[in-house]
């Protein structure tokens, strides 16, 4: 049978038994350090393993209860999967229950059991009341049907009817996937002498291996998982929802810190703008203004920013959601659906919690429009979420859709798969996915494009392809127009000629505009044949700007209806057919320039560029003063 692996943390005022309760049911002292023994309060999160069942692994967090150490209790309960709510009998609820309920609501936590302790100081009619005062307070809450324990750590009476209930309880929890990229958020970090920096926490998804190559995040430092222990056992692997210590072999104690995260792949955000759901705290509290410093606590993370409103000025109790954005100091790591909690940082105090709506936010207007695009956000299927990242990077590869959607691999790999069959969206070789509105939008500009060109050079062959890619590489990734460019000449309503790119039916011709002035100049060139006058001339006395006379030249001489015999004379192209015929059937395989004048009757000023011309376009090959026909030209 499959080992199933659960935390559970306790929660509660302070000296409400929480410690001794853990140790009752492990025989494990979480209070480790030197003040929290002095003192008789927990500080620091404690650890020990629950031992129920074969096939059960349970881990128990014990939270700091005293309002000074809120930000521990926080890191602690954070990816547990049950709660240990512990009201002391003789006092019942008490400021840090409260705010720990809350806390724990604003996290996510769904399951719970309220053990009332220290029940030897109270007769059974003030534990009744105790109970009844508790059941209250939980019947508004997520909590309203947990299952109660009546209990006394020291002389044990209820512990083992509280661990039966504990087992009862996870055995009806879905325990946690490993499938998936390994994430460990850090919660605690320090050194073992000859064996270098060790860290804390409880893995929130996937399996690391002994000896794994990991990513220390948001640094992006990579490390080696040297050795895994489960509750100081050594272990070869550890699984989502276990507590466990990872040894990082050759880190420096002092670059790593709580709040960061381990993780196995590149499928993790690193950022610095959230857009978040945000549900405040049901009492009142001082109004939360635009902009306002918050401490932001995700994960085991805890981090200054401000917060942005897009619908309001000003937070006031409200017993709705408020979708708005974190902009933070440092950057963190998380993933859409991640919990939090708000508080401010002076006068310290919660706000409120929810869960991450889009982990890379953007700068947006205040208004409706923004509202709307994030409630859209927040309500999105999966497919909607690879819609969305799509819709604002144009062209993401996987691990990039992971990162913006938070989908694990095998979701996603589905749902490119079915969006390709649907023709939602392309898949481009190599570089990843783009929409298909995206391609038709960048087909339609492309299309207009070359359209406006062609009516602006009617002359010219077509675009130049770079030039065509140039002129909408601002909106575009480039990646994608040549994709695109490339799929539109295979649909054929591109076409393309050598670097030249042209609509299907678009044919080089004279703009209507001087079409009878320039087929006037046309005309007197083939009139002239081997007596043209200098190019420029021809133009003398027309109202043909020069930007058209020089597209006009360029169109004739790369349509060969012209050809350029000296560097300011050109002859049509009836007149060098008619001398290159002439000169083909009355010489042999090799002439010299005596013979080709006798042929062609020229002066040796237009006589000497001709042949120059048939050299230069291959008709003729020059040895000394012979000149050879070519193979291929005869």
């Amino acid at each position: 049978m499959e080992e199933r692996y659960y935390t559970i943390g306790m929660a509660g005022h302070i000296d409400h038994g929480k410690t001794t309760l853990t140790k009752a049911l492990t025989n494990v002292e979480t209070d480790r350090l030197k003040e929290e023994k002095e003192r008789g309060i927990s500080i620091e999160l404690g650890y020990a393993p629950l031992n129920l069942e074969m096939g059960v692994a349970i881990s128990i967090v014990d939270v700091p209860g005293h309002e000074r150490f809120v930000r521990q209790m926080i890191a602690g309960v954070a990816g547990i999967d049950l709660v240990v709510l512990v009201v002391a009998a003789d006092e019942g609820i008490m400021p840090q229950t409260e705010e720990h309920l809350e806390i724990l609501q604003f996290l996510g936590v769904e399951h719970c059991i309220v053990a009332i302790s220290k029940i030897d100081r109270v007769d059974e009619i003030m534990l009744e009341l105790v109970m009844d005062d508790v059941k209250e307070r939980l019947s508004e809450t997520i909590f309203r049907d947990a299952p109660y324990v009546a209990l006394d750590s020291l002389s044990g009476i209820g512990i083992d009817e509280l661990k039966q209930t504990i087992l009862t309880k996870l055995k009806a929890i879905d325990f946690r996937d490993a499938y998936g990229s390994f994430r460990l958020p850090i919660d605690q970090v320090f050194s073992v002498q000859g064996q270098g920096t060790v860290v804390r926490g409880t893995v929130y998804e996937g399996v690391v291996q002994k000896s794994s190559q990991l990513r220390l995040l948001p640094e992006g430092i990579s490390v080696k998982a040297r050795q895994i222990q489960v509750h100081h056992e050594e272990r070869q692997q550890a699984r989502a929802g276990q507590r466990t210590a990872i040894n990082l072999g050759g880190m420096d104690q002092t670059a790593v810190k709580r709040g960061d995260v381990l993780v196995d792949s590149e499928h993790f955000l690193v950022t610095d703008t959230i857009d978040i759901a945000l549900q405040v705290i049901g009492r009142k509290f001082a109004p939360l203004k635009q902009r306002t410093a918050v401490r932001l606590h995700v994960g085991t993370s805890e981090v200054m920013g401000k917060i942005v409103f897009f619908d309001r000025n000003e937070l006031t109790q409200t017993p709705n959601e408020v979708l708005c954005q974190i902009r933070l100091e440092e950057k963190i790591v998380v993933r859409r659906g991640d919990r939090f909690v708000l508080r401010r940082p002076s006068p310290v105090e919660t706000i409120g919690g929810g869960w991450v709506i889009q982990p890379n936010g953007g700068k947006y207007r205040f208004g409706d429009e923004t509202i709307e695009m994030l409630r859209h956000h927040q309500q999105g299927t999966p497919k909607d979420l690879v819609v969305d990242a799509l819709s604002k990077y144009l062209l993401l590869d996987e691990k990039s859709l992971m990162q913006h959607t938070s989908l694990n691999e095998n979701t996603l790999a589905e749902i490119l798969e079915q969006g390709v069959e649907s023709d939602s969206w392309l898949e481009i070789p190599r570089q990843g996915y783009s929409l298909t509105k995206t391609f038709i939008k960048i087909k339609d500009e492309l299309l207009d494009r070359l359209q406006q060109y062609h009516e602006d050079f009617s002359m010219r062959m077509g675009m130049s392809k770079a030039e065509l890619i140039q002129s909408v590489s601002t909106s575009y990734p480039k990646p994608l127009l040549e994709f695109s460019l490339n799929l539109l000449v295979e649909q054929n309503e591109l076409k393309r000629f050598e670097q030249f790119v042209a609509l299907p039916l678009f044919n080089p011709h004279l703009p209507q505009k001087w079409r009878v002035r320039m087929e006037q100049v046309i005309s007197s060139l083939e009139q002239d044949a081997f007596q043209a006058k200098k190019w420029q001339d021809y133009f003398l006395g027309t109202p043909l700007p020069k930007m058209e006379i020089a597209e006009l030249t360029a169109h004739l001489i790369g349509s060969n209806q012209v050809y350029r015999l000296r560097e300011d004379t050109l002859i049509h192209h009836t007149a060098f057919d008619d001398a290159l015929n002439q000169l083909r059937h009355q010489t042999d395989t090799c002439f010299d320039l005596k013979q080709a004048k006798e042929v062609l009757d020229l002066s040796r000023k237009y006589m000497i560029p001709f042949l120059e011309l048939l050299d230069e376009l291959h008709y003729t090959k020059r040895s000394e003063d012979q000149r050879y026909w070519t193979e291929d030209k005869r």
